[in-house]
């Protein structure tokens, strides 16, 4: 268990940092917030056509309203924490990026319930937009992650036993 931590800290520690730096962010980070912005805007327009995306904000043409997904927001955090842990476990890499691969589609989906349902949160109640975005979405995301985290576990096969342990 203390070497699981371990390593989780070190890929953590790295891919954040990653993360951080200026040609990551230009060249990964906020492409892919803006790719997220454009579908969480193409997702609402199957029911209200007058919203639009720009950058990394999503506007309701009628009301103004405007959310803005920024960084904590777009779902690379989470991800990175995800992707940390199983890199930490000592299983197969075809089950590592198999379970990489679910995981980051997993977030997605529940980060763009998130944008979506926030977006219009916003628009009915600014209290309850501020209390939803800090508090309830945050766990529900890292809620998301733990329980993709325990499922991906159950398929990491068993130890073999050694003939030294028999």
């Amino acid at each position: 268990m203390l070497r699981f931590f371990i390593i989780f800290l070190v890929i953590q520690g790295a891919l954040f940092t990653a993360e951080l730096t200026r040609p990551i962010q230009q060249a990964v980070v906020i492409p892919f917030t803006q790719s997220i912005a454009s579908l969480s805007a193409w997702l609402v327009q199957r029911f209200d056509d007058g919203v639009i995306a720009y950058s990394n904000i999503i506007r309701d043409q009628d009301s103004g309203f405007a959310v803005a997904i920024e960084a904590g927001c777009n779902g690379v955090e989470a991800t990175i924490v995800l992707v940390a842990a199983m890199l930490a476990m000592p299983a197969p890499w075809k089950l590592k990026l198999i379970g990489i691969g679910s995981g980051f589609v997993a977030i997605q989906v529940m980060n763009l319930l998130r944008i979506i349902t926030l977006f219009y949160l916003g628009q009915w109640n600014k209290t309850a937009f501020d209390w939803a975005h800090l508090y309830i979405w945050q766990a529900l995301i890292m809620l998301d992650v733990l329980i993709v985290f325990l499922i991906w576990l159950r398929f990491i096969p068993p130890k073999e036993k050694t003939a030294d342990a028999a």
